[in-house]
């Protein structure tokens, strides 16, 4: 099923740019990007003595990013099922499915016990390694090898713009769950990397 990433990454990436405005990251810095003023973002927040209630602007643009980044590789994976004809490119798009698909859930309940609306972020900038709307037609449209080709190409380029947002989120973040979340992100993608490139290489 389609997302309305005209919606949903409108709303996610203004918190790119707000991100930035946070603080320095490491070798996955987002400093390349526009910000906004950091006087519009607050300390962090203690709802309560529970961890889970530890946050601040890092945590919730995080998630608020990470939401639609995450529902366009489903989306992404969703087409290898019925167009890719590599077996290597069908199992590891099930997989990149199957990760991420409770991720968006987990993100969504957090931003729901902070009180923030994941689409709440403002306008901005394009977050790292998002598919535009032509690409995403070009490989709905494509099949077979050709749909193999461009799904690994694009699905390198999105997994490196999730490596560098969780990166971000590792250096400036307050939550424990949510920078554990990050570190997940970015050790399962960067292998995923690994493997994708070797698939390009074959193809």
């Amino acid at each position: 099923m389609r997302i309305n990433r005209k919606t949903s990454l409108a709303a996610a990436t203004g918190a790119l740019a707000l991100l930035t405005a946070c603080g320095g990251g490491n070798g996955g810095s987002m400093a390349g990007h526009e910000g906004m003023s950091s006087s519009s973002a607050p300390a962090a927040t203690t709802a309560s003595a529970s961890p889970s209630a530890v946050f601040n602007d890092g945590d919730t643009m995080f998630a608020q990013m990470m939401i639609p980044h995450h529902e366009q590789a489903v989306e992404m994976a969703d087409l290898a099922a019925t167009r890719a004809s590599d077996p290597e490119v069908k199992e590891l798009a099930a997989k990149i499915k199957t990760a991420q698909a409770p991720e968006i859930q987990t993100m969504k309940d957090w931003l729901t016990d902070w009180g923030v609306h994941p689409d709440s972020g403002g306008m901005g900038h394009s977050m790292p390694g998002i598919i535009s709307e032509e690409d995403m037609k070009k490989l709905e449209a494509a099949k077979g090898k050709a749909f193999d080709k461009l799904f690994v190409q694009h699905m390198i380029a999105h997994h490196d713009g999730a490596i560098e947002m969780a990166r971000t989120e590792q250096a400036n973040g307050s939550n424990p769950k949510a920078k554990e979340l990050a570190k997940t992100i970015e050790t399962t993608q960067q292998a995923e990397v690994e493997q994708l490139q070797k698939i390009l290489n074959r193809l």
